[in-house]
């Protein structure tokens, strides 16, 4: 138990890296969380900040996700006893680290328990586990975003599809891949759509925002300010 305390604090430290709050007042001196939809995340960074400052956070929140299943889960996965008949402990830790690295993403305790949705640390932490599946996840995220400029859009469709891809991988190609993995996933997949509940009322209504630029929203900050 003290093992996964541990863990659970790393894990949970890491997730808690407020990035584009960080990157907001390092690259334009502003608080993200006072312009566009006020996340804490790399869709709101790419719509105030521009597409630079949005890659570097989409790759932080991204690596918080992997470094929390990959790395830190590994300190102790000899460490920690079998938790469920049938569930290898190997993809228990990894998944339980991961997810605490989501919490601290969405409710960090360095932004006054603000936050992002947790998609890309999420896919981190997938990625870290079992990377064939997130990569389609992926390229339906990237294929929606394309053509329908909606990120809201992209992350419920590819956050939904994710467990079906397991499936697929696990019972249509022989993949070894451990039932926690399935069931975590589609939990969280569930939990990622929650999130995005404001998100499908706008994309029903027909007003959500769409990515329209990669330019930094240069006028939007100054008037916001001026405001």
């Amino acid at each position: 138990m003290g093992t996964l305390v541990i863990i659970a604090i790393l894990s949970y430290l890491i997730g808690a890296i407020p990035s584009s709050l960080w990157v907001g007042k390092v690259y334009k001196k502003i608080d993200l969380r006072e312009h566009g939809s006020g996340n804490l995340g790399a869709t709101n960074t790419f719509r105030i900040l521009g597409w630079k400052a949005g890659v570097v956070v989409s790759l932080i929140d991204f690596m918080k996700g992997f470094t929390a299943a990959f790395w830190i889960s590994a300190i102790a996965i000899d460490a920690v006893p079998s938790v469920y008949h049938g569930w290898e402990t190997s993809y228990f830790v990894q998944i339980f680290a991961g997810l605490i690295a989501v919490i601290g993403h969405m409710y960090s305790v360095f932004a006054k328990f603000k936050g992002g949705k947790g998609v890309l640390t999420a896919c981190g932490m997938l990625y870290a586990i079992e990377p064939i599946s997130i990569s389609l996840a992926l390229l339906v995220f990237l294929t929606v975003l394309i053509t329908t400029r909606y990120v809201s859009m992209a992350s419920i469709i590819a956050s939904l599809l994710y467990p079906i891809f397991l499936l697929m991988l696990r019972y249509g190609f022989n993949f070894t891949i451990d039932g926690s993995l399935m069931v975590i996933t589609a939990l969280l997949a569930i939990t990622i759509v929650v999130k995005h509940r404001s998100n499908i009322k706008r994309l029903l209504e027909g007003n959500e925002n769409r990515i329209r630029s990669f330019s930094p929203a240069k006028g939007r900050i100054n008037e916001e300010q001026a405001g």
